[in-house]
């Protein structure tokens, strides 16, 4: 089989490319919409749009944040372009259908319902019978939480998790290290301290975890927020100060929240917050994304029921504003609490008064650009269940957390649940010349889908580097192009690949032009035997043919050599072996009457330069591994 010097490779992974501004904006979409900034995600997936840029993956990400956004009307006109796409995943027919009954077009909704049944989607049972609920239908239609093991839960309650620069704090009733320790009367365990653990698999956790300083008393004790610096903490404490426990009338003891300073290591000059009572509780604090408010949950007079979340601002001197009440679109006349903000400030928490799969549920809130609280989403299965489910954290990257949870199967009481997020997945790689090894800045890469359609043009940095996002399991192509080089193609898929997998390389090497007449495309490579550097009858045919054109046609024209293995075998022996094929092929043609002085270079480059993604990390097919065992042969000048 002959290949062309610029190789038609087999299908590698993926692709990557670092596509200047276009593709800046789209990483800064994805972020945004990866942190329920919908608002601002769908700005820039309108300026993607009118680029020309990844357009069918951004019409998609607009329909979604319009649904999420509770803007059925925008949502209808986004989702109805992309159930127009050839490959559009089938979740998107259900979207559709869900936006379609949020404007009442009952009867277009049951049409594209169907046609998600007939496509081989299953339609679980309707959970939210409003039709202001359709968007907790569409964000629940693909499942993006997966949970993952945390291994220091105990028997008895844990929960609040919250990391910080590496290390995991959650308050826990484990009775480790203090024989004082009050039993707390409502469920028979002690009361809650705060513990800390280094990663998810940390199973050591005794009462030498218990955070450094004054924080753990001899009552409930936690959960917690850390400011952005590390260097102040708030947390929930039964009413208890200076050995001194709080109680009302009836002699009933209230959750304050309390605020400390880290000096050395050690969490101390532990103080009360002003807006705090004895006669009703506040806890469960949260910072927002500047620090500059402190959300909460209270049970004060006045709320909706039960208990409301509230906010207070924080002076730039350190004093707090009066409490403010979030409002009927997320307290509700029973019970709001835990509330968690991430760090595009989007608010979740827990509610019983929301519908919901069980008793707590975990909701998300999505904001307008003015940071007004438009609506709330049910975060579904798994992060949900018909039991309780609270304490949600989502860590700067919105794609990894904790909450907690005390549905069936746990450790103890409440336990703590990591979860994931399927991440985007990207392909980056970087375009070299052939002759220079020098990065090749300004080429051109083209994403097209597996019907030639274009998806996106794509431009290589300076460093020659190129990254998009893709979608997972599906078939791509990409075509590179730059003026005096050799163009490339590259077929790419990304079925089969795992949901931990977030990015995947594909590396191209040019093949410089050096002159417009030059026909390298008349010089095709020559292929090799496993573990030998004889050449072969084919390669005898194709060396004749070069020898013909350096003798005949092209008197004047100067070549290099570089040749290659496959990757079996030790690097240092495919080093060698490489070497050995360059100087046969150099020999044949010096023995069939090329001048020496007209071959610049005859060197062995081993498995470095794979044509291909068989790097020994994949089962490859005998036919891939054989495109890398090659000689090619560069043009280094024509006169």
């Amino acid at each position: 089989m002959k290949t062309k010097n610029h190789i038609l490779t087999c299908a590698i992974l993926l692709l990557s490319f670092t596509a200047s501004a276009q593709y800046g904006s789209q990483k800064k979409a994805d972020n945004l919409f990866n942190k329920f900034s919908f608002v601002s995600a769908a700005k820039v997936y309108h300026h993607l749009i009118e680029k020309d840029f990844n357009t069918q993956y951004a019409t998609r990400q607009l329909a979604d944040s319009y649904a999420y956004m509770r803007n059925p009307d925008s949502a209808v006109v986004y989702y109805q372009k992309a159930v127009q796409q050839a490959h559009v995943p089938i979740e998107y027919y259900y979207n559709y259908a869900q936006a379609l009954r949020g404007i009442k077009d009952y009867k277009a909704s049951r049409t594209w319902l169907k046609r998600f049944k007939e496509a081989g989607g299953i339609i679980k049972k309707d959970r939210y019978l409003k039709d202001s609920d359709f968007i907790t239908s569409i964000y629940n239609a693909k499942q993006q939480y997966f949970l993952a093991d945390v291994n220091f839960n105990s028997k008895y309650s844990d929960f609040g998790a919250f990391e910080k620069d590496g290390t995991i704090y959650f308050a826990s009733s484990k009775d480790l290290g203090v024989s004082t320790k009050h039993i707390y009367g409502w469920n028979e365990e002690p009361f809650l301290d705060i513990y800390t653990a280094a990663n998810r698999s940390d199973s050591i956790v005794n009462h030498k975890s218990k955070i450094k300083g004054d924080i753990n008393s001899v009552y409930h004790d936690g959960p917690l927020t850390i400011s952005k610096d590390g260097k102040t903490m708030y947390f929930s404490r039964n009413d208890f100060n200076k050995n001194v426990l709080g109680k009302d009338d009836a002699g009933v003891t209230h959750l304050n929240i309390y605020k400390a300073t880290i000096v050395d290591g050690n969490w101390t000059n532990v103080e009360a917050l002003s807006f705090n009572s004895n006669t009703y509780s506040n806890g469960h604090p949260a910072l927002n994304n500047d620090d500059t408010k402190l959300y909460f949950t209270s049970d004060k007079p006045g709320g909706f029921g039960g208990s409301d979340i509230y906010y207070v601002d924080i002076n730039a001197d350190g004093s707090f504003g009066a409490p403010q009440n979030l409002g009927s679109i997320v307290n509700t006349d029973k019970n709001e609490m835990f509330p968690f903000v991430n760090s595009e400030n989007a608010l979740f928490f827990s509610s019983d008064g929301h519908a919901g799969l069980g008793m707590l549920d975990i909701f998300g809130t999505v904001s307008d650009e003015n940071n007004h609280i438009k609506s709330v989403i049910n975060m579904g299965v798994p992060v949900n269940s018909n039991k309780d489910d609270f304490s949600f954290f989502m860590n700067e990257d919105g794609l990894s957390g904790f909450f907690a949870s005390n549905r069936a199967g746990g450790v103890g009481g409440d336990d703590i649940y990591a979860y994931d997020r399927i991440p985007q997945l990207k392909i980056e790689g970087t375009i070299t010349d052939a002759t220079t090894n020098e990065p090749v800045p300004n080429a051109v890469v083209t994403l097209l889908d597996g019907n030639d359609n274009k998806i996106a043009d794509l431009q290589t940095d300076e460093n020659g580097h190129f990254e998009i996002n893709i979608d997972r399991d599906t078939d791509y192509k990409l075509n590179t192009k730059k003026d005096n080089y050799i163009d490339d193609s590259r077929t790419v898929t990304t079925k089969g690949i795992k949901n931990s997998v977030t990015r995947i390389k594909a590396n191209f090497v040019l093949n410089p032009v050096a002159k417009k007449e030059l026909p390298i495309t008349e010089l095709y490579p020559i292929y090799f035997d496993f573990n030998k550097y004889d050449i072969r009858r084919d390669g005898t045919a194709e060396l004749d043919r070069i020898v013909d054109l350096m003798m005949n046609k092209y008197p004047n024209m100067v070549i290099k050599i570089e040749s290659h293995t496959d990757s079996r075998g030790p690097s240092a022996y495919n080093d060698k072996l490489s070497k050995d094929r360059a100087n046969a092929t150099y020999k044949y043609l010096i023995d069939h009457g090329v001048d020496a002085s007209r071959i610049t270079e005859y060197n062995g480059f081993g498995e470095q330069k794979l044509t291909n993604d068989c790097d020994g990390t994949k089962n490859c097919t005998e036919a891939q591994h054989e495109l890398n065992r090659r000689t090619q042969f560069i043009v280094v000048k024509m006169e």
